[in-house]
């Protein structure tokens, strides 16, 4: 028996998977912002899904840059409680196994090209954009090799625009196309936001960042997720390539955008993949 787990912003998801193939359903639970409480919480409902059987190993991701070591996180505006908290020694402390440990968007990116959208691509870029943008690059079904991870949502595509709200930096993407932007800017969130005009606007920005993924990683396919992308109202894909053809022009063709197939649990098959790839 395997742990699948994937520890968001707001919400933390766990699985078991009895044969490395599959996973049973889902517990989905609100992710606690005491680190402690939260690992009590993490065991609590580890023995729940595993009815006291043993679990030879677990892996999964957490919102937010690891350290080098991926042993820990070393930022995240909604974590702050987690920040430089042992988590990975803590896991195999309490749950007395290996444990595999990613940023949440590149499982879910390796999940989405393994299992969902990019399947059968050789190089896919995965973005998302929700509270924040996160993404990362999977080349021949792995996360691509890195130090920090992948933080997209950091790109500066306009020096003098906007603060980003995580971070307080002027012009990065996700200061103008993320949820906490949105609210920031008009005080709404962004699914009670109906101006056709508004998420537009939207459309362009994220298409200026789609062009920056293009040109640095050099994807077949980009695939789009998140709830800004995958909810009504929301960003139109046919939108952003429109914006894209304009400004992607050095390639002879761009890579395609396509919207994530996954869903809220594609950090667990992206987890389920680690497992394949590190110890099965």
């Amino acid at each position: 028996m395997f742990l699948l787990f994937d520890i968001g912003g707001t919400k933390m998801r766990l699985a078991v998977s009895c044969d490395g193939k599959s996973f049973d359903e889902p517990k989905i639970v609100e992710t606690p912002q005491d680190f402690n409480a939260g690992m009590s919480l993490f065991q609590k409902i580890t023995l729940e899904l595993s009815g006291g059987k043993k679990i030879n190993a677990a892996a999964g991701g957490i919102a937010g840059p690891l350290d080098r070591e991926k042993t820990k996180l070393v930022n995240s505006p909604n974590l702050s409680g987690w920040i430089d908290r042992p988590l990975k020694e803590t896991l195999q402390k309490i749950l007395k196994i290996p444990v595999y440990l990613e940023n949440d968007a590149a499982i879910v990116g390796l999940g989405e090209a393994m299992n969902g959208a990019g399947r059968g691509e050789e190089i896919i870029a995965y973005i998302t954009v929700s509270t924040g943008i996160g993404g990362a690059r999977i080349v021949d079904g792995k996360i691509d090799r890195n130090i920090f991870g992948f933080e997209p949502g950091h790109q500066i595509i306009d020096p003098t625009g906007m603060l980003c709200p995580m971070c307080d930096s002027a012009g990065h993407l996700e200061g103008h196309v993320s949820g906490v932007a949105l609210e920031a800017r008009f005080n709404k969130k962004a699914y009670e936001i109906t101006d056709p005009q508004i998420w537009e606007e939207e459309a362009k920005w994220l298409a200026y960042g789609l062009n920056n993924t293009a040109v640095y990683w050099s994807p077949s396919v980009i695939v789009l997720g998140g709830s800004m992308i995958i909810k009504s109202p929301g960003i139109s894909i046919e939108r952003v390539s429109h914006h894209l053809k304009k400004t992607l022009t050095i390639f002879p063709e761009r890579p395609r955008l396509v919207k994530a197939e996954l869903g809220d649990i594609g950090g667990l098959y992206g987890a389920l993949e680690i497992l394949k790839q590190n110890f099965l």
